[in-house]
């Protein structure tokens, strides 16, 4: 009997993605593994999007609404948009090619708090799932499901859909069982407390317990995840890690922090993951993570001795990382956990351990306010992933970002942010290469001299400019707006390409 499919029944069900696309009808809810271009489904994506173009060959309709745990990748959001197979997405998109289709209307959209979407796909929200696609590492003899490199959704789509088609990739190291801790949220009204009190704390089992008979196809496939390289370390980059870690060192000193107390959330990027080769050389030890991914940086700090446990719902390495992990995973099992997102993103979890929560954003406001979303307003690029949750509930929570940004032509600190994911009543540090502002204790025009000394040299003139003109506008004073201007930088942008004007 096959390692990967332990299963006696469920041999008899192994087929090719195509015979498993049969499965899958117009207008079905179709929830996929997947979370940041990791363990996602690698063939049927495409099988879906050639059923697709067949259909709409024949002049018939084909399109499903497909749920994951954040972003995949070209051979899973990308085939199925190229073929107009997406009718639906959420909760985020990191795809070009779908991105194109969500602003100019040919597909919808909604952008979802990550630690909000198992809890309204139990509750119904959606109505009813006719598919889960999820990629494993293995079938065990009980029929259960191992997961692969992300969890995510996995448990919530699983237990919601009628039929469940499994993947099982041999790419992927089989080392990897034991890594994961699957742990499932009671429904409501019989909700308790997640025995969650330190980020390495297990609580739950290493498979997705799963009704054998819901699963009508098993596809095998041998192909690695969507694992893009880092970009080297710029000085921009450089620059954003040594604030970040000045502003560690004032949390020493102010007692709030300690050198060996430190637990980390980290939004996916090159900056991010420069932050986090920053803390190699910091005095900080015993370093823990309470996150979503897990980043090359991570990897780095745990083989350094310097991170003693990392607790998340996915991996986002590079492929010499993703090849590193697959080699050494029962090695690095010992000091990663990998949960369902409803958990490593759960706001109790995150308020009780008391984490610093780091994540980039688009621009900021003069006051505070965090757009993650929508360049100009209304053009999404990506969604707001999990950090919402994080920076609601963390201990502090930072935004990192270069200051500008196309050769200097977009500011990321404007007067009044075109859209508001990340209110100023959450907000309490934005680093930029020019420093950081520290906006805690203070009121909304005390905020504003700090923001202005963390933007482009280029743009605090016009940052000024506009906020003098806002207190002289005969409006309250709380939060000085000159409505009539206040969208400047980006109309500017709009019609000439530049916020400059």
């Amino acid at each position: 009997m096959s390692e990967r499919i332990a299963h006696a029944e469920l041999q008899s069900k192994v087929m090719t993605a195509d015979e498993a696309a049969q499965f899958i009808n117009n207008g079905d809810n179709v929830g996929m593994s997947g979370f940041t271009g990791a363990g996602y489904p690698k063939a049927l994506p495409t099988a879906i999007a050639n059923k697709a173009k067949e259909a709409h060959e024949r002049g018939e309709e084909f399109a499903i609404n497909v749920f994951t745990g954040a972003s995949t990748a070209p051979d899973c959001d990308g085939v199925m948009a190229e073929a107009n197979a997406i009718n639906y997405r959420t909760p985020y998109n990191s795809d070009p090619g779908l991105r194109g289709q969500f602003n100019d209307g040919t597909a919808r959209y909604q952008d979802i708090h990550l630690s909000h979407l198992g809890l309204q796909v139990e509750q119904g929200f959606f109505g009813d799932f006719q598919v889960a696609i999820i990629e494993a590492v293995r079938i065990t003899e009980e029929g259960h499901i191992v997961p692969s490199s992300a969890v995510g959704n996995n448990v919530e789509y699983i237990n919601a859909a009628d039929k469940v088609i499994v993947e099982v990739n041999e790419w992927q190291s089989l080392d990897l069982e034991g890594m994961h801790d699957v742990y499932k949220v009671p429904n409501l009204p019989n909700r308790t407390p997640i025995p969650i009190q330190n980020p390495g704390d297990r609580i739950g089992t290493t498979y997705i317990p799963v009704d054998s008979s819901k699963i009508v196809a098993v596809v095998k496939t041998n192909a690695p995840d969507r694992n893009a390289p880092f970009k080297p370390l710029d000085e921009t980059s450089k620059q954003i890690a040594g604030h970040f870690l000045d502003l560690l060192e004032g949390e020493v000193r102010a007692g709030r922090l300690a050198y060996d107390q430190y637990i980390m959330q980290s939004g996916v990027g090159n900056v991010p993951n420069a932050v986090m080769n920053g803390l190699l050389d910091s005095k900080f030890e015993n370093i823990q993570a309470y996150t979503e991914v897990i980043q090359d940086g991570m990897i780095d700090l745990i083989d350094a001795g310097k991170m003693t446990v990392a607790s998340a719902t996915s991996f986002a390495l590079s492929p010499e990382y993703a090849d590193k992990m697959n080699d050494e995973a029962a090695r690095y099992r010992e000091s990663i956990v990998l949960r369902p997102q409803q958990i490593s993103n759960h706001p109790e979890v995150i308020r009780r351990v008391g984490l610093i929560a780091t994540n980039g954003m688009i621009e900021a406001d003069i006051y505070g306010n965090i757009n993650s979303t929508n360049v100009t307003g209304s053009k999404v690029m990506n969604g707001i992933g999990g950090s919402g949750d994080f920076t609601r509930n963390a201990f502090i929570s930072s935004f990192i970002s270069p200051s500008q940004a196309k050769d200097g032509a977009i500011s990321a600190i404007v007067p009044f942010a075109s859209h508001i994911d990340h209110t100023e009543h959450d907000a309490m540090v934005i680093i930029t290469e020019y420093g950081y502002a520290d906006l805690r204790g203070t009121a909304p025009r005390d905020r504003v001299k700090k923001m202005i000394s963390i933007a482009h040299p280029d743009y605090r003139p016009l940052l000024e400019e506009y906020y003098e003109r806002a207190t002289k506008a005969g409006n309250a004073l709380h939060t000085p707006h000159d409505l009539a201007t206040a969208f400047q930088f980006h109309t500017n942008f709009l019609e000439k390409g530049d916020m400059r004007g």
